[in-house]
């Protein structure tokens, strides 16, 4: 089990920034496909973002794109999704996982973090 952790979750302005952080105190992360998850309040998990285990390729889902960044540094074993722009409407809680491989957007086979919650509100 790799016990991923979140951190940099909290409230934040309409057009604001935060970034999220996401590592594992047990296991490299380097074998692993990385992406992030969102649970609305009300609605079902859906995928944000994901990341090859060769960091080259990352895929968005459409309501994030332009707008959302995620990197991975295997040195500090530790990935990230930086959020510009923030809308009332990307407020959830986000998840990090870990996967076999990236379907789009979507990393598979996951484990997962425990989620760090983002508001977006004036």
């Amino acid at each position: 089990q790799l016990d991923l952790m979140e951190s940099g979750g909290g409230l934040v302005q309409p057009g604001g920034s935060l970034r999220l952080s996401c590592t594992s105190p047990r296991e490299t992360l380097e074998n692993y496909a990385l992406g992030w998850f969102r649970q609305a309040p009300g609605k079902e998990r859906e995928g944000v973002s994901c990341i090859e285990i060769n960091g080259d390729t990352t895929n968005y889902e459409d309501s994030v794109k332009g707008r959302f960044i995620i990197s991975r540094d295997d040195v500090r074993n530790t990935f990230y999704l930086q959020m510009n722009s923030l809308k009332p409407e990307d407020t959830a809680v986000y998840y990090c996982a870990a996967g076999s491989y990236c379907a789009d957007y979507i990393p598979v086979a996951v484990q997962w973090g425990r989620g760090t919650p983002v508001t977006v509100s004036s």
